[in-house]
């Protein structure tokens, strides 16, 4: 067995990968992306992209996606802990507008790996997040899209035990995205 552990998502492609964790009483190590290995599990990207965030608790980024440069993303929080959600938005997709989420933290280690296609975004839920991604295409500031992060026909069930709607920290532009309803009968990406 790999370094790594694919467990399938309802949604076709779309996945969670469990790294191997090497511990001991000085700490850990671990492998964060291997291409071979991730070949061996299916997942054959070419990524030509890193970026990195730092929020804080309360903080709401997304829900986005690129019509150019679409990015397929593997993603995971460093420190911290947040709540990972992605919506299908793939043409003819059996999935098209339904949404899955999870749980990226230091502890878990878990990452997600999020096809072509897809709105992206996450809820900080700790007091600071760490939050890491790989892509398969560039950004492409020209290209910007999102979905309403509250929309009640996707209805994300986001974590808010510990969080009033009100104390959400989300930027003025993700703040305006245009709900599913608004999105579903365009054509929102220019390749896949």
């Amino acid at each position: 067995m790999g370094n790594f552990k694919r467990i399938d998502t309802s949604i076709d492609g779309l996945c969670i990968i469990e790294p191997k964790v090497y511990g001991d009483n000085r700490g850990y190590f671990m492998e964060t992306y291997s291409k071979p290995e991730f070949e061996e599990i299916g997942l054959n990207y070419e990524f030509v992209q890193d970026n990195q965030s730092k929020s804080k608790k309360g903080v709401l980024r997304g829900l986005h996606f690129q019509t150019k440069n679409t990015q397929a993303k593997l993603v995971r929080c460093l420190k911290g802990e947040i709540f990972d959600v992605v919506v299908d938005f793939r043409p003819g997709s059996k999935t098209y507008g339904k949404w899955e989420g999870v749980i990226l933290s230091e502890e878990n280690k878990k990452m997600f790996m999020i096809p072509k296609g897809f709105a992206h975004g996450f809820l900080v839920l700790s007091d600071e997040a760490e939050f890491s991604y790989k892509c398969d295409d560039i950004y492409n500031p020209g290209a910007e899209g999102g979905l309403k992060w509250d929309d009640p026909e996707i209805a994300i069930k986001w974590p808010m035990e510990n969080l009033k709607k009100e104390e959400l920290i989300t930027s003025e532009k993700d703040a305006k995205w245009p709900s599913f309803n608004e999105l579903k009968n365009t054509e929102i990406f220019t390749e896949l």
